[in-house]
């Protein structure tokens, strides 16, 4: 396990071994991100966004969730989300319903066409992430990746 080394004063200029390091995790992410929008696009019609919203509700108690947890799962606005949802609506994908103890809070449910899709879509996705971003990696820097990650996001808390 690598060992963190004494961090400079926060508002020190990035060294160019953090700036490698944040500037190669943005790169990634967006060529990686861009990949998978264009092959959920070309095979489903939608988005990455749209299938994460799909996916988050079949990988919940009773494919529901409140609209404001799946805002803040696929970080959007709760406007944004209020329309990906319409959407998935409209499709027929989700049926929104009111809460019963919270007269203002709403649920998205995913619906047998739903389910339906995402398991199709959830194959491209799989695909998509093997061959854009876990082929070019050896289990060993997987591990050594989810590690790194799980750090960084516990260092922010």
């Amino acid at each position: 396990m690598p060992q963190t080394s004494t961090a400079p004063p926060s508002s020190a200029p990035l060294s160019a071994t953090e700036l490698d390091a944040w500037r190669g995790m943005l790169q990634v992410h967006a060529k990686v991100t861009a990949a998978l929008d264009a092959e959920m696009q070309a095979e489903h019609g939608f988005p990455a966004s749209t299938y994460e919203v799909l996916m988050f509700l079949g990988n919940a108690p009773g494919h529901r969730l409140r609209m404001a947890e799946i805002a803040d799962r696929v970080l959007l606005t709760r406007s944004g989300c209020t329309r990906l949802v319409d959407r998935l609506v409209k499709l027929g994908f989700v049926e929104r319903s009111s809460t019963p103890e919270d007269g203002r809070g709403f649920f998205a449910t995913l619906t047998p066409a739903g389910v339906e899709k995402l398991e199709s879509a959830r194959e491209t996705h799989y695909r998509g992430v093997r061959s854009q971003f876990l082929a070019g990696l050896s289990v060993a820097d997987q591990l050594v990746l989810a590690d790194v990650w799980k750090r960084a996001l516990a260092s922010g808390d």
